[in-house]
């Protein structure tokens, strides 16, 4: 099954998509898909209410579909997580994870219109698998300890721009904090519905063209070692973001002129058995 969320920006309804392949509403069980939702077995409630036949199926033509998670408290990002993708920024393999903070106000639907900021040249793309917390997080000694605190997945596209993040001083912040500029969804997959987030193919295409594909088993440091890793830096709470990092492929690894987006452009992701965005860019 997979949880999602309909409905226009602000006003989602929560929903599930059942393995027969309808859609049905959540609200008898919960106002919204959310940390506190997830932490109070949300998802196992799902299940029962679907096994007993207790929700009504719902008409999903025409809804649009917003982000699978509402009240994120904090998007923890991983940079440099593919080798490959270090290789391609000319950067060296780090030694433990490089992390960032992104603002959960930058997080859209799947299918959103994605602002290219005012002055910007350099805005490129990034498909992601990203980790939803279930549990709270917080010092965690084992893989298993991890594992059992990740409530699912989703696809995350980190947007980001490559100028005000890397030529314009201090942290990364700036290139990846701009409005629109984490689309996120459609759906949110249980954890234990994927049998290994460790081979999980990704791609993004822009205008048709293929520009990523890869598989996390391709990552540096796994789930597992990320949701352990970050518990002894911060607190992981339910509801909480983690993006995993991107593969090679991004415009800053190109060959010149750098093929980075414009007004106009469609980018295409896909994670398997996560479902897939489209986007539309405008101009902000």
């Amino acid at each position: 099954m997979q949880l999602l969320r309909l409905g226009p920006a602000g006003s989602e309804r929560p929903a599930v998509r059942a393995d027969d392949g309808a859609t049905y509403d959540l609200t008898p069980l919960t106002t919204d898909v959310t940390g506190d939702f997830l932490a109070d077995d949300g998802i196992a409630r799902v299940r029962a209410a679907l096994a007993g036949r207790e929700l009504q199926p719902i008409v999903v033509d025409g809804l649009r579909v917003g982000p699978p998670v509402a009240n994120v408290g904090k998007i923890v990002c991983i940079g440099l997580n593919y080798r490959d993708h270090a290789e391609e920024t000319g950067l060296p393999i780090p030694a433990e994870p490089v992390v960032f903070l992104k603002a959960p106000d930058t997080i859209v639907g799947p299918d959103d219109e994605v602002l290219i900021p005012r002055r910007s040249t350099k805005t490129d793309w990034e498909v992601e698998l990203a980790v939803v917390i279930g549990r709270t997080a917080r010092y965690l000694e084992s893989a298993e300890e991890a594992m059992a605190c990740v409530a699912g997945y989703a696809i995350s596209h980190d947007v980001s721009e490559r100028e005000f993040q890397i030529e314009r001083g201090g942290q990364w912040d700036k290139g990846k904090n701009c409005e629109t500029f984490n689309p996120l969804g459609p759906w949110l997959v249980p954890a234990d519905e994927v049998d290994d987030p460790q081979a999980l193919g990704l791609r993004l295409r822009v205008n048709g063209t293929p520009r990523q594909d890869s598989s996390t088993k391709n990552m540096i440091f796994p789930v597992a070692e990320l949701v352990r890793y970050l518990s002894w830096f911060l607190v992981l709470r339910p509801g909480d973001l983690v993006n995993t990092g991107t593969p090679a492929g991004v415009a800053l690894g190109q060959p010149e002129p750098k093929p980075y987006l414009r007004a106009g452009d469609v980018v295409e992701l896909e994670v398997d058995g996560l479902g897939a965005q489209r986007q539309t860019f405008g101009q902000a």
